[in-house]
């Protein structure tokens, strides 16, 4: 056995006179509980657990000496830093292994067990020194060192290796850290199993995605400047529509924090415009509304409630089509209050999007909610498009073997019809639209058809006029990925100053362009869309027989066709013209 089991079983020698002193699963944790949480149970923290551990500890007791479970203890127990059992903490502060530690390195490491994080020497050095003098003194009361080998421990100089303080710098640390909680909360693993039980997880992780993904937020000159030494965050997620699987995530910029706040998985904030394509257009479409349908664009009071486009201006009415394209607000709202509230409220449950009483009121048409959303929800919501109207359940872990060699979990796949094939190509083409000449034309990428939205949320201060929340949604026909840029912490002096479509889109499509590189550029396919010529056909004929009469040229009706979209948008673009009302790429 090395020095340092040795030094470590002393000192928790004196805590396992302890182990009786408890009846029942009250109070704290003896190293016997504590050795059966960190082993059998997972971190829940309900009276039934409690109980659980209690009888397995009392059981593991039973069955093992004094001597094993210590052993068992000091190989499993958390030394911080992400260091679990003695040979992770060996590597992680001094880069040796376990046998090669000193007197005075394994009593410093035996005093962590207390407490890691507030005893950790890479943070607190001076603290982490009185505690490892404390453990060497009562080694000597137990006869464990001798007076000389106490004194020369004390003053042998302590050196710390803060290099390794992250377990996984380098090597995707928030993907690690999401397959670790995804493994803890739906697969009832512990923390402890997963990064010291000899298992054996397979994921969906790409790692040329993973890589573009990294890369990317390691540029700062995609982001904006933050403001008095906030820094602006971000995360982002890539999944495969079909599947599920998350190929690629990244929680935030800046140092990584070992299983820290992750803003791809965990953040909540309002959604903004994303929202409208699930919680208005979609039912809408599904009401039978066509694409190319009129909306009203004009000052409405509904209720008190006023909405208004992002430039204050009106444009009388518009088509569906140009409403999605240009982020109108107004006609978003009309047109959820025309399908009814409930009818926007079930379409964003199907889609995945938590929702609250309070988020049953029109403000839903402009992601109003709440508690709000993370990437990883939207990303998982947006994925129906490409996925003709199916939505399947986003995961990392796709199965785990154990270290003898069984499977002890797996992923199964679980799919829900949100809304029909063709409706979901409707949104396609809509949200083609948005990236093709809308507010989303800085997240084209030459040589590939994207779709996608733009969103924003303003600052809730009064007097401040500027951007709290930017997003992008978007997908190739084989990849989905959601974006969002803020402060965490937003106030009147840390916000955005800078459109999504100026910033998060460029982002987005620095991202995809990155992850997609070396693979066919796929393209989108739009049979339901035909079906919409007619109406099209009908709405415009007049108009342009009416130029025809004013002498205006011949009547050449100019529609869509769908292998190449130029004409049609051509069109698009000039009647917005007409109408004195193009306005610049903006929400």
């Amino acid at each position: 056995m090395s020095t340092m089991e040795l030094i470590i079983m002393g000192y928790c020698a004196r805590l396992f006179a302890t182990f009786k002193q408890e009846s029942g699963p009250k109070g704290g944790s003896t190293i016997t509980q504590q050795l059966a949480k960190n082993v059998f149970l997972s971190n829940e923290k309900t009276l039934r657990r409690k109980w659980e551990e209690w009888f397995i500890a009392r059981k593991i007791e039973q069955t093992y000496s004094k001597k094993e479970i210590l052993e068992m203890y000091v190989n499993r127990v958390y030394f911080g830093e992400g260091a679990w059992g003695v040979k992770k903490a060996a590597e992680t502060y001094f880069g040796k292994d376990v046998s090669e530690l000193t007197v005075s390195e394994s009593a410093l490491l035996a005093g962590l067990i207390k407490a890691p994080s507030a005893l950790s020497p890479v943070r607190h050095y001076k603290e982490a020194i009185a505690r490892r003098n404390i453990v060497l003194e009562l080694m000597k009361e137990q006869g464990y060192i001798d007076e000389k080998t106490l004194l020369r421990a004390k003053q042998e100089k302590i050196i710390i290796q803060k290099e390794k303080s992250d377990p996984y710098k380098g090597n995707y640390p928030y993907y690690v850290d999401s397959l670790i909680e995804e493994a803890v909360n739906r697969y009832h693993l512990t923390q402890n199993e997963v990064l010291s039980g000899g298992l054996r997880i397979y994921t969906e992780l790409d790692p040329h995605m993973q890589q573009a993904l990294e890369e990317v937020y390691k540029n700062d000159r995609l982001f904006p400047e933050g403001t008095n030494g906030q820094m602006v965050q971000s995360g982002a997620v890539l999944l495969d529509p079909r599947t599920g699987g998350i190929t690629a995530l990244i929680g935030g910029r800046g140092e990584h924090v070992f299983r820290g706040f992750n803003r791809a998985t965990q953040l909540k904030r309002q959604p903004g415009s994303t929202m409208k394509p699930l919680a208005v257009y979609t039912p809408a479409l599904e009401q039978g509304y066509s694409v190319f349908a009129e909306l009203k664009d004009e000052p409405f009071d509904f209720n008190g409630y006023r909405p208004e486009n992002y430039d204050h201006m009106y444009r009388g009415s518009v088509s569906m089509y140009e409403a999605v394209i240009h982020s109108l607000n107004v006609p978003a709202v009309w047109l959820l209050d025309q399908i009814g509230i409930e009818k926007g409220v079930d379409a964003a449950k199907r889609f995945g999007i938590p929702l609250t009483a309070a988020d049953h009121y029109l403000g839903l048409a402009l992601g109003g909610l709440e508690h709000g959303v993370s990437p990883l929800q939207m990303a998982q919501a947006y994925s129906v498009f490409p996925n003709e109207g199916m939505r399947t359940e986003a995961h990392i872990i796709t199965k785990i073997i154990d270290r003898e060699g069984n499977e002890i979990a797996k992923w199964r796949p679980k799919k829900v019809r949100v809304t029909t094939k063709e409706v979901a190509q409707k949104m396609t083409f809509l949200l083609e639209g948005v990236v093709r000449e809308g507010t989303g034309q800085r997240a084209s990428i030459p040589g590939r058809e994207l779709a996608g939205k733009t969103g924003s949320t303003q600052v809730p201060i009064a007097g401040v006029n500027g951007v709290k929340d930017q997003w992008f949604v978007g997908f190739t026909p084989n990849l989905v990925g959601a974006v969002w840029l803020g402060y965490d912490n937003t106030d009147k002096d840390h916000y955005l100053q800078t459109t999504s479509s100026q910033t998060v889109a460029v982002i987005f499509r620095e991202m995809m362009e990155k992850a997609l590189e070396g693979t066919p550029a796929d393209r989108f396919s739009y049979p339901a869309i035909k079906q919409e010529l007619p109406l099209l056909k009908k709405k415009e004929e007049p108009k342009e027989k009416n130029r025809h009469e004013q002498g205006k040229g011949d009547w050449k009706p100019k529609y869509h066709p769908f292998h190449e979209h130029k004409h049609f948008h051509e069109h698009k673009q000039k009647k917005w013209k007409e109408k004195g009302k193009h306005h610049k790429h903006d929400e």
